[in-house]
């Protein structure tokens, strides 16, 4: 259980829950300074794909290293700009990006992917499993290794951590999670394994692609698997489930991207509010049995069913429209990380300071949603308009 403090007076168990979405991983980075700075410390993280690699690093490290090995991973991984992106105009700054996404496809970023020269795979030449992608990821595990303190990640102490993969043979979800297993950095690039781009990852005789093939929101293994009490989950969404209708190529590859990774979340929330409000009604008609027809198998049943708490979900959307490119993801300029880590970081704060979750609810409420208020919002509450 977190430690209480003015933002968590009663102690709640902290979940964050990272999606996958490439080089905009930037902004969970930047979510995660707002809530390491306000000591909302995470008991659990749930990632997926760049989400895992976030994940991994947060965990993997004692509180006062988080911050500096999670920044040393996105500086190793940016990509040098030929211009200050804040002295140019936009036109220029799409300009200096579109070269720096055509150099990423070409060259890949050091430290975590690199192209795989003459390999037979881009010719549609049969290769073993584990080389069949244009792209290698095994600088990405040595990064992860330097980064990332794995004895420390497995220990007692550390903040459980879940990482999400698909099963290539079975097309399953399968989470490993270090209560149940032993992480390794192989797990955390399995989840990040999108192909075509990155090759499968074998683990215990088992191929392994990105976890964001089945569901790119790992909320619902957190709604799966609620702990005793009520819990504060920050939820970081990459991409928008809503947008305008697009109108040229690149704006219907950018729309299709969205809508193929964006948060199902309300769904999973739906489903999960309806099977709380059916427990509460088969608990409170049990109550009204006579005593004498009470069993103790019963009760074993319902207490299976699981417990009667709140989870406090905090929505937190990347809003960068990064004019409509479709390639918004392998985007890995300098400016442009550091342009999503700084807005991660003021929407974290914005979250922080809202403190929704403190608000008074009903007792028998199963799943509350906060969303981030608007900066008008922000600004009518404080009486300045």
């Amino acid at each position: 259980m977190a430690t209480p403090n003015v933002l968590n007076p009663h102690g709640l168990r902290i979940a964050l829950v990272l999606q996958g979405g490439g080089a905009l991983g930037a902004y969970q980075a930047g979510v995660y300074q707002a809530l390491h700075e306000h000591d909302l410390v995470p008991d659990w993280i749930v990632g997926t794909s760049i989400g895992a690699v976030n994940a991994a690093l947060i965990a993997g490290n004692r509180k006062e290293d988080r911050l500096a090995r999670v920044r040393s991973f996105w500086e190793r991984v940016s990509h040098p700009d030929r211009v200050d992106m804040e002295r140019v105009s936009d036109s220029q700054r799409r300009s200096n990006i579109t070269f720096s996404t055509i150099d990423t496809v070409f060259h890949g970023v050091p430290g975590f992917f690199m192209p795989r020269p003459f390999n037979g795979f881009a010719f549609g030449l049969p290769v073993a499993p584990e080389l069949a992608s244009f792209y290698d990821t095994t600088e990405l595990s040595n990064t992860l290794a330097e980064l990332v303190d794995f004895d420390y990640l497995n220990s007692p102490d550390c903040m459980r951590l879940t990482v999400n993969a698909v099963n290539v043979a079975t097309g399953q979800l399968t989470h490993f999670d270090s209560r149940a297993m032993r992480i390794e950095p192989d797990h955390v690039r399995a989840s990040g394994s999108l192909p075509p781009a990155f090759p499968p990852v074998r683990i215990d005789g088992q191929l392994y692609w990105d976890g964001g093939l089945y569901s790119n929101t790992p909320l619902e293994s957190v709604l799966g698997a609620m702990p005793e009490g009520d819990v504060l989950c920050f939820m970081v969404d990459l991409w928008s489930a809503r947008g305008p209708e697009p109108y040229t190529l690149d704006q219907v590859q950018t729309r299709q991207k969205d809508v193929t990774y964006a948060s199902r979340s309300t769904r999973h929330i739906a489903d999960y509010a309806k099977m709380h409000r059916l427990q509460y009604k088969l608990r409170d008609l049990y109550a009204r049995l006579p005593p004498e027809q009470r069993t103790v198998e019963d009760e074993r049943d319902l207490a299976a069913l699981g417990c009667e708490s709140t989870l406090h979900i905090v929505r937190l959307p990347y809003s960068g429209r990064d004019w409509h490119m479709a390639a918004k993801d392998i985007n890995f300029s300098k400016g442009s990380i550091d342009w999503r880590w700084d807005q991660g970081y003021a929407d974290g704060m914005r979250a922080v300071g809202d403190a929704a979750w403190l608000r008074h609810i009903e007792e028998d409420t199963a799943v509350v949603v906060h969303e981030l208020p608007s900066d008008r919002d922000r600004r009518t509450a404080l009486g300045r308009e």
